[in-house]
């Protein structure tokens, strides 16, 4: 078991960067994971971990997940306290870290199913907090488009996990695939702020759905609204115009399952 202690060990530099880099995570097919609940989902997941890092302390805290990772881990290592202060987010490190490989696992839509579309989220908290709602009710799965990055540490921690086990899948063209699951007997659905759409709790998703949640500060973008079947509003009593992305994206989510 190798022993490492110096902040500047190349492998503890690829580790930041895969933290830091979308381009690295894509480049190398891998991304990094922080903390004992998300290492640990890690492992139950299946995900496919290359590197394992833990402290001494991290080891004595959490002795069964240690081990239970060490058997899984292509590579362990023993890092200082030093270190994983180095490869840490928050200021008081659990002592455990990851290096996972990147799943290639394309969602196969089901035209009977409900699933969400995210336009433009940019915000990896959003991101990752939409992720935890819909595997938390039972959406079949997303759909990302110009979306950041899902293996962001943001995103991860926001998601607590979900990732891991929930479908998702990337497109180039989002408009095409709509119109597409248009035809074949889909709904497809815009959720947008306009008072005058329809009232989302009227829709029926019985049949199989996709709802498209849009960008923080754009909402659906017009190309998209333009593909989709309908376009429906979350019914609002107060002055807001508009909820944050994940609320919207929660309500939504709800009504779909509902």
């Amino acid at each position: 078991m190798e022993t490492i202690t110096s902040r500047t060990n190349d492998k503890i530099k690829n580790y930041l960067k895969l933290c830091a880099s979308a381009k690295e995570r894509k480049e190398q097919g891998l991304y990094a994971v922080e903390g004992a609940r998300l290492c640990f989902d890690a492992l139950i997941s299946g995900e496919q971990i290359k590197e394992f890092y833990y402290t001494e302390k991290g080891r004595e805290k959490f002795s069964s997940r240690v081990e239970g990772i060490c058997e899984k881990a292509e590579s362990c290592f023993v890092i200082s306290d030093e270190v994983a202060h180095k490869m840490s987010s928050t200021p008081s490190p659990q002592g455990l870290f990851i290096v996972a490989g990147i799943r290639q696992n394309p969602l196969a839509i089901d035209n009977k199913l409900c699933y969400i579309a995210l336009d433009g989220i940019q915000d990896p908290a959003n991101l990752g907090a939409l992720a935890r709602t819909a595997e938390a009710l039972g959406v079949a799965g997303i759909i990302l488009y110009n979306c950041c990055d899902i293996y962001n540490p943001k995103s991860l921690r926001a998601s607590m996990g979900a990732f891991f086990r929930l479908p998702v899948t990337t497109t180039d063209d989002l408009c095409l695939l709509l119109r597409n699951k248009a035809i074949e007997g889909m709904l497809t659905v815009a959720a947008v702020p306009d008072r005058d759409s329809e009232n989302i709790c009227s829709l029926d998703f019985s049949g199989g759905a996709i709802t498209v949640i849009g960008n923080e500060g754009n909402g659906v973008s017009p190309q998209v609204t333009q593909a989709c079947m309908k376009k429906a509003v979350i019914p609002m009593n107060g002055r807001a115009e508009s909820l944050n992305a994940a609320a919207a994206g929660a309500i939504v989510m709800w009504e779909m399952m509902r």
